[in-house]
């Protein structure tokens, strides 16, 4: 395991929370009690750059737009592609592992095929494969 894996789904479950309530991911953090710099970054991050990230996802993610994917699995994707973007001394395949695994855990079998695929095709975009 990796030693942000606590840290990840965290952040994860912030992301959605922020999502399903209808407030700010960031706001929310703001809201609760989170020891994790790397939850605390993450969120903040991700947030930041939404619309970087969106385009990426949604270049790679065939046929579906980012609002028709499942929120776990959007958030998932969002917070993992941050990731890649943001943190390179983190293996692209550390980062998609992580990523598979959370999947597994919040959402279900096809997800995980789904996230993997588009994390991959994003990592090779950004020369981190």
């Amino acid at each position: 395991m990796h030693p942000n894996r606590d840290g990840r789904e965290r952040a994860l479950e912030l992301l959605y929370e922020a999502e399903a309530r209808g407030v700010g991911a960031v706001e929310l953090l703001g809201e609760q009690l989170v020891s994790s710099e790397f939850t605390r970054t993450a969120v903040a991050g991700t947030t930041e750059q939404i619309e970087k990230i969106d385009q990426l996802i949604s270049d790679r993610s065939k046929d579906w737009a980012v609002s028709r994917l499942a929120a776990v699995d959007r958030a998932l994707l969002r917070l993992a592609v941050w990731e890649l973007l943001e943190h390179k001394e983190v293996s692209a395949a550390v980062v998609i592992s992580e990523a598979v695994e959370l999947a597994g855990i919040f959402s279900t079998e096809k997800s995980k095929k789904f996230v993997n695929g588009v994390l991959a095709a994003v990592a090779t975009d950004l020369g981190r494969s």
